[in-house]
């Protein structure tokens, strides 16, 4: 609807400014052409990026699709080791990893380990499955508050306090 009636103005600018000269019609329809096209590629740059805001997936899910790109949403299981040596291969990382269902699986996430990241409260990976191991290529890490619950209390009593 917007590109009929951005081509309708043209068309009326054309008509309009006919008599008055075609340098200024040359110009005020090359200047709409620029604008079509760059209101076409912010449109292309949407629907690109949007492409990428998927849904979160499990291990389930990602064993059935092992082609796809998937972002899981899990915990880390602790009881079970990890394996981080940066003298035999700085870019590997792996640890398992329980998924919202339950499902535990082994992860090899290709970078370097995090700082602080047994503390981490909930992990998204975002990877691929290669047999029984998902492989991560990126990692987001949810950490835990800074703030107890009592300092969080006692900030709200002294500013309470101060009004």
């Amino acid at each position: 609807m917007l590109f009929i009636d951005l081509y309708k103005h043209c068309e009326l600018e054309y008509r309009y400014s006919s008599a008055q000269g075609s340098r200024y019609v040359t110009s005020m329809k090359t200047t709409h052409i620029i604008g079509l096209i760059m209101v076409a590629a912010a449109i292309g740059v949407l629907f690109s990026v949007s492409g990428d805001m998927g849904t979160y997936s499990n291990f389930q899910t990602a064993m059935e699709l092992p082609d796809q790109k998937h972002q899981i949403v899990g915990y880390l299981a602790k009881d079970k080791p990890m394996t981080y040596n940066p003298e035999v291969d700085a870019n590997l990382f792996s640890f398992f990893m329980k998924d919202k269902k339950g499902t535990e699986k082994k992860v090899a996430y290709i970078g370097t380990k995090p700082q602080d990241f047994e503390r981490s409260e909930e992990l998204v990976l975002t990877g691929t499955m290669k047999g029984e191991e998902f492989v991560a290529t990126d990692m987001l890490m949810k950490c835990p508050s800074k703030y107890t619950e009592e300092e969080i209390q006692l900030r709200d009593n002294v500013y309470s306090e101060s009004l």
